[in-house]
Parts: C-alpha cells; structure tokens; sequence
C-alpha cells in the first residue's frame, strides 16, 4: 500500500499528555503543548481502510500520545499545474 504524497509536519499540541520541562537561559520553563508530527493523506476511497491500518500498525507503541486518525471526505481534487481534477489528481 502506497500513498501518491503525504504532508509532513511538525506542529505542537495541547491534550491529555503533560507539558515539558526545559531551561531556558538558566530557568526551568514548563511549556504545556508537546511537539508532534501530523501526517496528511488524500487517497482513493477504496485505500481509506487499508491505509488506516498501516498507519495503526506503524505508530502504535501502545503508551499515551499514540495519536489520532481523522478520516474525512475530500470534496475536490484539483491539480493546479495540468487542471487534472477528482480521482485523474491523485496520481
């Protein structure tokens, strides 16, 4: 199972995990958002389940900030440099 692309990025987030503790010019600061990567996807709908899975399979290590999967529909696809749109964008 393969993506045609995927977004990395880096981002910090505020949940259910505990913050950090850091020095910062010689003070400890507690910063309340932990840093996290978020992954984005837009696949055909017959490759929503089985990406799902090998994202599970890979990011599960079973303790807290495990993540989550969002799924949701994707109303248009439209490549900017040919017009390609729907599904012919994918690829």
């Amino acid at each position: 199972m393969c993506a045609t692309g995927i977004m990395i990025s880096n981002i910090a987030g505020y949940g259910q995990n505990e913050g950090y503790v850091q020095k910062y010019r010689g003070k400890e600061c507690t910063f309340q958002t932990v840093r996290k990567i978020k992954l984005e996807m837009v696949v055909r709908d017959e490759q929503v389940g089985p990406m799902v899975q090998v994202v599970m399979d890979l990011a599960r290590t079973g303790k807290p900030g495990d993540g989550r999967i969002y799924v949701y529909d994707v109303s248009e696809v439209i490549r900017i440099r040919t017009g390609e749109r729907g599904a012919d964008a994918l690829e």
